[in-house]
C-alpha cells in the first residue's frame, strides 16, 4: 500500500510543474474514477434470455424444461444426431442450460466438446433455428470468463458469427450481434482481432430509423465495447468510422442509447489528446455539455465523465468545454445528492485548475470556490481528496489575487484538517497546496506572516510538526521544508509580534458572517495581496 501510494505521489507532484502536465497527472488520477464498475451502465459481457421467435419453431415445453438437468453426455451425444428435431431439441437444451441456470455449466459443455459442434450449426443456413439456438449458446458461454470467451474464439466462431451479420433471418442477426458484443467485451486483444475480421461496417449497418428499438440497443451496445480500452486504443481508422455513428445515436430519444453513447464517448476521450481532439472535431461537445443537466442520474453520469476526460487534455481542448458555458452546470453537480457525481465534478473542476490564470478566473467567476471548500469539509473522502487536488492546483496555476480570493473564502481550516487523515496521497496533496501559497506569499514578510499565523491557529502547525516524523519519505520532507521555511522558531516569534501589533500588512484579516455553502462555522478571512 506504502509502495502503491510512493509511486502515484512520484507520479503526480505539482510543485515546479506546469499546468498542462499537472492536468495529465490528474488524467491519470482520474483511472480511479472511471474504473468504477458499479457506474458503469454498459456492462462489457451480457448473458441474455431471449424470447424465441413465432416463427422459428421453437416450441418451450414443460417436458423441455424437465430435461434441463439431463446429462451432458446424452446432450452431445444428441447434438450430433442426423435426425435434425433432436439435434435442435439438443442445442436448445444446452441453451437453456447456460441461460437459465444460477450457476450455468459453461466449462462442463466446454469439456464435453460440445463447442465445435455449435460452431458447424452456425453454418446450417436452411436450419435458421438451430443456427439461433446455437448463436445463444455460444454468446452465453461468451458471456463468462475470459479463458470462457476465448474457447469460443479458438472454436472459429467469430468469422460464423461475423458472416451471420448479414443473414435474412432479423433474429439471427441479433444473435450474432450479442455474441459479437461478448467477444470483443473480452478485452483490446479481442476487441481489435473481431475489428481486423471486419465488423464496423455490417454492423454499422444496423443503425437506420427502422431498425427495433431492442436491436438498436444492443448494436450500440457493442459500439461501446469496440471503444473500450485505452491499452492500446481502438485504431483511428476505427474511430473515424464510429464516429459518425455516435453522432447519430447521442441525438436518439432513447435513455438507454444515449447513455451508452455517451459512455462510448467517455472511452474514447479517456485514450489521449489526439483522440479526443477527434471527438472535439466531430462536434460532440455541444451535445455532451447540455447532457449535464439532463433529468436522468446515469445520463448526468456518463456525461460528466465524458466532458471530464476531455478537459484533461491541454488548455486549448478544455477551452472548448468551457466556451459552451459548462461551468453552469456546476453549483447543482456540486449540491448533487449523489456523492458520485459530488466527486467527479470537483474532479472536472480539479483539472479546470490546473489550466490557465484565465480559466482558473472561470471557475472563480461561476462562485464555485466555496460549493468546493464546503466539499473540502464536508464530502465524503474520495471527495475530499478532489477537492485538495483542486486546491492545489488553483495555488499553483493562479495567480496572487486568485489564491487571496480562495483564502478569503476560508480554505485553510479545511485545507489543513485533511493532514489528520492517513491517507498519503492527501497528505502530499495538502502539504504541496500549503507549500505553494506561503511560497507565492513570501515575497512578502507581511503577508507571509498574516498566513502563517492563519495556519498556526487552525492547528494546522501542529499536524505539519507531527508529520515531521511520518513513515512516508516524501510526507515528512515536505512537512520538514514547510516548518524549516516558513516556521523557524526566529519566524514565528517576529509573525506574532507582527500579528498582535500590525494593523497595516498586505493581508488585511477580517472575520465577516457566516455565510453560504462555504462558510460551515469555518473562519472566511479576507486576504489581499
Amino acid at each position: 500500500m506504502e509502495g502503491t501510494s510512493r509511486r502515484r505521489i512520484k507520479e503526480y507532484k505539482n510543485v515546479g510543474k506546469d499546468p498542462e502536465e499537472c492536468r495529465r497527472r490528474r488524467q491519470e488520477i482520474s483511472v480511479q474514477l472511471r474504473k468504477n464498475k458499479k457506474e458503469e451502465t454498459a456492462l462489457k459481457k451480457r448473458n441474455l434470455t431471449l424470447p424465441v421467435s413465432d416463427n422459428m419453431n421453437a416450441v418451450e415445453s414443460e417436458e423441455d424444461l424437465r430435461n434441463r438437468n439431463a446429462s451432458i453426455a446424452d446432450l452431445l451425444l444428441n447434438s450430433t444426431s442426423s435426425d435434425p428435431t433432436v439435434k435442435l431439441n439438443a442445442v436448445q437444451l444446452a441453451r437453456k442450460l447456460l441461460s437459465s441456470d444460477k450457476n450455468p455449466p459453461i466449462d462442463q459443455i466446454i469439456e464435453a466438446g460440445m463447442l465445435p459442434i455449435l460452431v458447424d450449426c452456425l453454418t446450417k443456413d436452411d436450419q435458421p433455428s438451430l443456427q439461433f439456438e446455437a448463436a445463444w449458446a455460444l454468446t452465453n458461454i461468451a458471456s463468462g470468463i475470459s479463458s470462457q470467451t476465448q474457447s469460443v474464439v479458438h472454436a472459429g466462431a467469430v468469422e460464423h458469427f461475423l458472416r451471420l451479420l448479414r443473414s435474412p433471418h432479423q433474429n439471427v442477426c441479433e444473435q450474432a450481434v450479442w455474441a459479437l458484443g461478448n467477444i470483443i467485451g473480452d478485452g483490446p486483444q479481442c476487441r481489435d482481432l473481431v475489428i481486423k475480421l471486419g465488423v464496423v461496417e455490417p454492423l454499422l449497418q444496423f443503425i437506420s430509423p427502422e431498425i427495433p428499438m431492442s436491436f438498436l440497443r444492443n448494436v450500440t451496445w457493442v459500439i461501446v465495447n469496440l471503444c473500450r480500452s485505452k491499452d492500446p486504443p481502438p485504431p483511428e481508422d476505427t474511430i473515424r468510422q464510429l464516429l459518425p455513428a455516435l453522432a447519430f445515436l447521442i441525438q436518439h430519444s432513447d435513455t438507454n442509447i444515449l447513455v451508452d453513447t455517451v459512455w462510448a464517448i467517455s472511452y474514447l476521450t479517456d485514450a489521449g489528446n489526439n483522440i479526443i481532439q477527434m471527438v472535439i472535431d466531430a462536434g460532440f461537445v455541444p451535445y455532451l455539455v447540455p447532457l449535464l443537466g439532463h433529468q436522468e442520474v446515469k445520463v448526468v453520469t456518463a456525461a460528466l465523465r465524458a466532458v471530464g476526460n476531455i478537459v484533461t487534455g491541454t488548455d486549448e481542448q478544455t477551452q472548448v468545454v468551457l466556451n459552451y458555458d459548462a461551468l453552469k452546470y456546476f453549483h447543482a453537480l456540486l449540491n448533487h445528492p449523489k456523492q458520485k457525481i459530488n466527486k467527479e465534478a470537483v474532479w472536472f473542476l480539479s483539472n479546470i485548475t490546473a489550466g490557465t490564470k484565465q480559466q482558473v478566473q472561470a471557475v472563480i467567476d461561476a462562485h464555485l470556490i466555496p460549493q468546493v471548500i464546503h466539499l473540502l469539509s464536508k464530502g465524503d473522502l474520495a471527495t475530499r481528496r478532489e477537492a485538495a487536488w483542486c486546491i492545489t492546483n488553483l495555488s499553483l496555476s493562479g495567480k496572487l489575487e486568485q489564491v487571496a480570493y480562495v483564502l478569503e473564502q476560508g480554505v485553510l481550516q479545511p485545507f489543513c484538517d485533511l493532514l489528520s487523515i492517513e491517507d498519503p496521497q492527501i497528505m502530499v496533496v495538502v502539504l504541496d497546496g500549503i507549500s505553494n501559497i506561503l511560497k507565492m506569499a513570501s515575497n512578502n514578510y507581511d503577508d507571509l506572516a498574516s498566513i502563517t499565523a492563519q495556519i498556526e491557529e487552525c492547528n494546522g502547525l501542529d499536524l505539519i510538526e507531527h508529520l515531521q516524523s511520518h513513515r512516508n519519505e516524501e510526507i515528512y520532507r515536505l512537512a520538514f521544508d514547510i516548518i524549516d521555511k516558513y516556521f523557524s522558531e526566529e519566524d514565528n516569534e517576529q509573525a506574532t509580534n507582527i500579528s498582535e501589533n500590525q494593523n497595516t500588512y498586505t493581508f488585511d484579516v477580517q472575520t465577516p458572517p457566516e455565510s453560504g455553502p462555504g462558510s460551515n462555522n469555518m473562519p472566511s478571512n479576507k486576504f489581499e495581496f
